[in-house]
């Protein structure tokens, strides 16, 4: 099996088992019955859950307390629930900016994808909206805020959650966590520095400073008992940071890749990228001795650690386990993708500075219009632009997608999910995503089925280029 690379290329705060095993920061969403409207003996749907997005002190470093933005009490939501429930859940902007929430990776009906400008007004600060929808697949999701134009500094002020939806028959497990990995961009006080800067945007994006696991310090102590069998759910909520994750002293395998199932996997050199928008399932054993058993580590600089897992307590009874296996395929999901008679279409992105790689540090300076730094074909994407293209309900798309632009870029197909074709398009890897890098002047060519009704995005993850014009969109009708 290949690896899944499409580039080829301060205290700990600590959970006990109890957390380990709900997964932290859990706000279940009850299920509710067909519509409104619901025929004569079934129950009505439920009254709508409800979130706030609103300021809120967050120990970072041990200086003071920061200022931020998150959704709710916790540090870090994490909205569960099972495969046919529906997530109903009303959202009020406590805010001083407009807000939109976007389900990504979720092939969600149009009207709830979340893109304030787009497919729905931004909340404005006061004010409520109600998502309302039912996920078709199970998997790990992002939540992030996405409004044309003003989506970077609420994620950048903290807002970030994740969407769980467990399969009917999920693999057997002893304990089911969500890791939502974020940075934040601090000044020596520890306060947040200012936002809206043309020269991120035009260059890498906002990088932060200090890095989260679930909102606390790293690395976040994880204790398990030993011989314990362990899903981790990993997802990058950064609004510019890609990284390198590395497994030291784990085995653990790859079960999905951006909320979708793929046959388990080890990774290379135990090695995964991690793009901003990008999860991953891991399956993984705790040794059966009590004791440190691993580390989560970004490899930034001498290396980050992330998380520590240690094994400690009675051990987990080991006779009759199977060895580690699959996540069930999403039969919703089609076998093949028939490219013969697939609409084609050529995309070349452009603008943002050129770094002088003969003189590090010296970047060619970008002048023009901040709100369009970034081009896709020529254009920077508006909300009131034609569609890039139309198909029809169900017809194959082949997007071949050239990086013309001096940084490696993320980008994310909203509404459906893609393969990642080989270059002599002879076939593609094995596993569906919705999140591809593509490295400075190379190309990349996805394939997939347009069978989501609607107007959608492809987008960058850098959150500050997205702000600056760096997306399209296109139409299923």
């Amino acid at each position: 099996m290949r690896n899944p690379d499409p580039t080829a290329q301060p205290a700990p705060g600590s959970l006990s088992r109890r957390d380990l095993l709900a997964g932290s920061a859990a706000l279940t969403l009850m299920p509710w019955t067909a519509s409104a409207q619901a025929p004569a003996g079934k129950a009505p749907p439920s009254e709508p859950k409800s979130i706030k997005a609103a300021p809120a002190k967050l120990r970072l470093k041990p200086a003071p307390e920061t200022a931020v933005w998150r959704l709710g009490e916790a540090e870090a939501p994490i909205l569960r629930i099972k495969l046919g429930e529906a997530v109903r859940l009303r959202v009020e902007n406590g805010t001083d900016k407009p807000l939109s929430l976007h389900w990504h990776g979720v092939r969600i009906v149009n009207a709830m994808d979340g893109v304030g400008g787009v497919t729905q007004e931004p909340i404005k600060p006061g004010a409520r909206f109600t998502y309302d929808f039912t996920p078709p697949d199970a998997g790990s999701f992002l939540i992030r805020p996405l409004v044309v134009g003003g989506s970077s500094e609420p994620s950048g002020r903290g807002i970030a959650g994740m969407l769980i939806v467990e399969e009917p028959s999920p693999p057997p497990v002893d304990g089911d966590l969500a890791l939502l990995v974020q940075d934040w961009r601090l000044d020596e006080a520890g306060a947040l520095q200012p936002f809206g800067q043309v020269a991120f945007a035009a260059a890498a994006g906002r990088l932060g400073s200090v890095v989260t696991l679930n909102g606390r310090p790293i690395p976040l102590a994880l204790d398990a008992r030993p011989g314990s069998r362990l899903r981790l759910r990993l997802a990058n909520a950064c609004n510019a940071r890609s990284l390198r994750i590395r497994f030291d002293g784990l085995k653990a395998y790859v079960a999905a890749v951006d909320g979708q199932p793929t046959d388990t996997f080890e990774p290379l050199k135990a090695t995964l990228p991690f793009a901003p928008g990008t999860r991953y399932d891991l399956l993984l054993d705790l040794p059966a001795q009590a004791g440190p058993a691993g580390t989560i580590t970004a490899l930034v600089g001498q290396g980050l650690p992330l998380a520590t897992l240690t094994a400690s307590g009675e051990p987990v009874a080991q006779s009759g386990r199977a060895v580690i296996g699959s996540i069930p395929e999403n039969k919703r999901l089609p076998a093949e993708i028939r490219l013969q008679s697939a609409l084609r279409r050529e995309l070349v992105l452009t603008g943002g500075v050129r770094p002088d790689k003969t003189k590090p540090g010296a970047e060619t300076p970008y002048s023009g219009d901040p709100a369009k730094i970034w081009l896709i074909n020529g254009a920077s994407g508006a909300p009131g632009a034609a569609p890039l293209f139309s198909v029809k309900r169900g017809g194959v798309v082949v997007l071949s997608i050239r990086n013309d632009t001096g940084f490696i870029q993320s980008l994310h197909l909203h509404g459906h999910v893609f393969r990642l074709l080989h270059q002599l398009d002879d076939g593609w890897e094995p596993y569906w995503l919705d999140t591809v890098q593509i490295p400075e002047g190379r190309s990349a060519q996805i394939a997939f089925v347009a069978d989501n009704p609607g107007r959608w995005l492809l987008s960058a993850t850098v959150l500050e280029r997205f702000d600056t014009g760096l997306w399209t969109s296109f139409e299923v009708s």
